[in-house]
C-alpha cells in the first residue's frame, strides 16, 4: 500500500529543522565541565551542504539523539549506498538520561563545527562518544585509540601498576559478560591511604567477546602510553578506559546498576487488622420487659445484622486494599526492571509515529495475522523498507515480561534460522515489536492450507526441516546463550522468500545455564499438542521439551495435518499414535501428504518419519539431541536407533474435539526460577 508520501516528507524535514535548532540552541552545565577532548576527522570523502548524503546524516543524528537519550546507547543506519550513512552513539553507564542529552547535544555541534564535510568522523567527550561514517562499521572491533596521561607520576609504580591491572581485568570482565549495559566501575587498594578508582565501557553492538577484546587490547596499551601515571584516560573506536586516584564516577549509579532491586517495602496497613468491633455494652444486651414486642425485636436483629455485615465488607475492603497496593507495588518494580532491560538493550527504539505511519495507522488492510501476543502488521517505512510490527493487545495476557525477552533475548541473537529483531517502541501505553517482513507469513498458513500446500515440494519441506533443526542448535548450543524455546510450533516458523524457515516469538523463551541439563517452572505456557509430557505434567524442561515439539513439527510437515486435528473414518485422531501405528505395521508411506511425490525420494522421507519418532518419544534422555539429529539428517550413512512408542497426553488414541487444548495456561514466576535478563 503507497503511503502518504508528501506528508510524510514534510514531517521528516520539520525533524530535521528542529534538531538542528536544537544543536544550535546555547547548552548551560550542571554537572562538572564535558571538556572536548578529541575529534577524529577523515577528509577523504567528502559531502555537500545539498548533498543526500548531508540528508541522511542529520536523520541519522537526529535518531541517534533520541535513542540514546533514552537507553545511554544507540547504533542505526540511514539511508541507502552509496549516500547510506552508518552511526552509534554512547554515554557512561553512570550518567543520567538528562546529563546524556546534554553531553550529546554538544558533541553533535562540536563534530559538525571540527569535521564540517567529512564522511567518517568520531568524537570522544568524557562523558560520551559519537560517531558516524559512510561504511559499516558497526560490530567490529577496531584498534585505533588516542589517550591522556593524568602527567603526574604514582609514587611506587610496580605497586600501582600490578593494583591497576587487577582492577582494569576484573572490570573487563564484569563489562563484557556481566553487564547489559557493557559497563563497569569500581576501586582498589594501592595503598592505605590512596584507593585507586577504575571504570571501562564497550559499545553495545559489539558482542561480548569483541567487547572483552577491546578492552584487553586498550588495557595492554597503557604501559606504552601512560606507564607510570596515576591516572589516564584512553579511548577506543568501541571502549574505553579511565582510572585515577580521586573519585571521578557517579558511585550511587554504579551501585544501582550492580545491585537487584530492593524488595518492596510492607504496606503499613498489612501488620494492622480492621479494628474490631466493640462488644455490646450491658445496656445494649438488656431488654425492657415493658417493649419486648415484636417489633423491638425486629429492630434490634436488623441493627445486629447491618453492623456484621458492616463489619465484614470493611474487613474485605481492607484486605483487597492491602492486596491490591502490595500487586501494584510488585508490578511497577517488575515494570521497571523489564524497561530497563528493554531500553538498555541492543535493539533500536522506533518512535510511534514512524510505525502509525508505515501501517498505515495500523489499519485492517495491513493486517498479516494475529497471535497470543496480539495482531501483526505490514508496514512500509519511508525509506521503502518492509517491516511486520506485532502490536500487545489491551485484553492480551502477556506484557512487558514477554516484550522484555524478545527485545533483549533476540537482539543479541544472530542466525540465518532466526526471526531478526529490528526494534521496538513503548510510548502511550503501546507495546509494539518491529521484525523483518517475510512475505510468506507463517508455516501453517501454506502447509495446512489445501490449495496451498502443494506449493511446498519435498525439497522445500526438507530444507524447512533442516532449518528449524539448525536455528534450533544454534539455541542449544551453538550462540553465546543456551535458549529453550518453549513454544515451537508450525505457527511460530515464519517462511521467507526463498522458503527459508525462520523461528520466530521468544516471549516464553527461557535463558539457561549452560551446566545444567533441565529446569522446572510452575508457570506452563505454551501450545498443547507440541508439548513435551513432563513439562505439560510436571513444569519440568530443558533442550529435550524442544527436541519433542520439533518432532512433532515434523509429522506435521510430513503429513499436511495438524498434530491434534488428523481425520480418520470421520473421527480426530492422535497424530503421533497414528504415525507410529503405521511406521511398526510398515504402512508409513500411507500417512504422507497426497500432495507430496515421494517416489524419488522414499528413503528421504522414510528417514525423517524415523528421526521424528525418536524426538517424540516419551523419556526425554531416549531423544535425540539437536546435535545428533542433525547429523542424522545430513548423512544417509549414519544408522538410526529403533524409537520406543511416543508419549502423548491425549491416551487412548481417541480424542474428541472437546478435549483439543490450543490455548496457553499461565502461573506466576517462582522466586527461584531464573528468567531472561537476570529478573527473578
Amino acid at each position: 500500500m503507497a503511503l502518504p508520501l508528501f506528508s510524510n516528507l514534510q514531517t521528516q524535514l520539520l525533524l530535521v529543522l528542529l534538531f538542528i535548532i536544537l544543536l544550535h540552541a546555547p547548552t548551560t552545565n550542571s554537572q562538572a565541565p564535558d571538556s572536548h577532548y578529541y575529534t577524529t576527522c577523515e577528509t577523504a570523502e567528502n559531502y555537500t551542504a545539498s548533498s543526500i548524503y548531508k540528508t541522511n546524516l542529520d536523520l541519522l543524528l537526529s535518531s541517534l539523539y533520541s535513542a540514546a537519550s533514552v537507553s545511554g546507547f544507540s547504533n542505526d543506519t540511514i539511508g541507502k549506498i552509496p549516500d547510506q550513512v552508518y552511526g552509534l552513539s554512547l554515554c557512561r553507564g553512570d550518567l543520567s538520561l538528562y546529563e546524556c542529552q546534554k553531553c550529546l547535544k554538544t558533541a553533535m555541534q562540536d563534530v559538525v563545527v571540527d569535521c564540517p564535510r567529512g564522511k567518517n568522523a568520531q568524537i570522544w567527550r568524557h562523558y560520551c562518544s559519537l560517531r558516524y561514517a559512510n561504511e559499516n562499521f558497526l560490530g567490529l572491533d577496531e584498534g585505533y585509540y588516542v589517550y591522556q596521561g593524568s602527567g603526574t607520576n604514582a609514587t611506587d609504580p610496580e605497586l600501582f601498576n600490578d593494583r591497576l591491572g587487577n582492577l582494569i581485568g576484573s572490570l573487563t570482565t564484569k563489562a563484557a559478560y556481566s553487564s547489559l549495559l557493557m559497563f563497569a566501575a569500581g576501586s582498589a587498594n594501592y595503598t592505605s591511604f590512596y584507593p585507586i578508582y577504575g571504570l571501562v565501557q564497550c559499545t553495545r553492538d559489539l558482542s561480548n567477546g569483541g567487547c572483552n577484546r577491546c578492552l584487553s587490547s586498550l588495557r595492554s596499551e597503557i604501559p606504552k602510553c601512560c606507564g607510570g601515571h596515576d591516572g589516564a584516560k584512553l579511548y577506543g573506536r568501541n571502549c574505553i578506559i579511565r582510572y585515577e586516584l580521586h573519585p571521578f564516577y557517579n558511585d550511587t549509579a554504579v551501585n544501582e546498576l550492580s545491585s537487584p532491586p530492593p524488595p518492596p517495602t510492607p504496606s503499613p496497613h498489612a501488620a494492622t487488622p480492621p479494628p474490631p468491633t466493640p462488644p455490646p455494652s450491658k445496656n445494649d444486651s438488656i431488654v425492657n420487659p415493658a417493649r419486648t414486642n415484636g417489633t423491638t425485636k425486629t429492630i434490634l436483629i436488623i441493627v445486629i445484622a447491618v453492623v456484621a455485615v458492616f463489619s465484614l465488607i470493611l474487613a474485605t475492603l481492607l484486605f483487597i486494599c492491602f492486596r491490591r497496593r502490595k500487586a501494584v507495588r510488585t508490578i511497577a518494580r517488575n515494570g521497571r526492571d523489564n524497561q530497563q532491560d528493554i531500553v538498555t538493550s541492543e535493539a533500536q527504539l522506533f518512535d510511534l509515529d514512524t510505525l502509525k505511519a508505515a501501517t498505515n495507522g495500523f489499519s485492517d488492510a495491513n493486517k498479516l495475522g494475529e497471535g497470543g501476543f496480539g495482531p501483526v502488521y505490514k508496514g512500509i517505512l519511508l525509506g521503502g523498507q518492509e517491516i511486520a510490527v506485532k502490536r500487545l493487545s489491551w485484553t492480551s495476557r502477556q506484557g512487558l515480561v514477554e516484550l522484555r525477552n524478545e527485545v533483549v533475548l533476540v537482539a543479541k541473537l544472530q542466525h540465518r534460522n532466526l526471526v531478526r529483531l529490528l526494534g521496538f517502541c513503548l510510548e502511550e501505553k503501546e507495546k509494539l515489536l518491529v521484525y523483518e517482513y517475510l512475505p510468506h507469513k507463517s508455516l501453517d498458513t501454506i502447509l495446512f492450507d489445501s490449495c496451498r500446500r502443494g506449493k511446498l515440494d519435498w525439497g522445500s519441506r526438507y530444507k524447512i526441516i533442516e532449518g528449524i533443526g539448525r536455528g534450533l542448535l544454534y539455541l542449544h548450543k551453538d550462540s553465546c546463550l543456551k535458549i529453550v524455546h518453549r513454544d515451537l510450533k508450525a505457527s511460530n516458523i515464519l517462511l521467507d522468500g526463498d522458503m527459508n524457515p525462520k523461528i520466530s516469538d521468544f516471549g516464553l523463551a527461557k535463558l539457561v545455564n549452560v551446566d545444567e541439563t533441565q529446569w522446572n517452572t510452575s508457570r506452563i505456557a505454551g501450545t498443547y499438542g507440541y508439548m513435551a509430557p513432563e513439562y505439560a505434567l510436571h513444569g519440568i524442561f530443558s533442550t529435550k521439551s524442544d527436541v519433542f515439539s520439533y518432532g512433532v513439527i515434523v509429522l506435521e510437515i510430513l503429513t499436511g495435518q495438524r498434530n491434534n486435528s488428523y481425520q480418520e473414518s470421520g473421527q480426530l485422531v492422535d497424530l503421533l499414535r497414528y504415525v507410529w501405528q503405521h511406521w511398526i505395521e510398515g504402512k508409513a508411506f500411507e500417512i504422507i501428504d497426497k500432495s507430496l511425490d515421494t517416489h524419488c525420494q522414499s528413503e528421504g522421507v522414510l528417514r525423517c518419519i524415523h528421526i521424528s519418532l525418536l524426538c517424540v518419544q516419551e523419556e526425554p534422555s531416549e531423544r535425540p539431541t539437536m546435535s545428533s539429529v542433525i547429523l542424522m539428517l545430513s548423512s544417509s550413512s549414519i544408522s538410526l536407533p529403533t524409537p520406543k512408542p511416543p508419549s502423548s497426553l491425549l491416551r487412548g488414541g481417541i480424542i474428541s474435539e472437546s478435549n483439543i487444548l490450543e490455548t496457553e495456561t499461565s502461573i506466576d514466576f517462582p522466586r527461584t526460577e531464573r528468567s531472561i535478563g537476570g529478573a527473578r
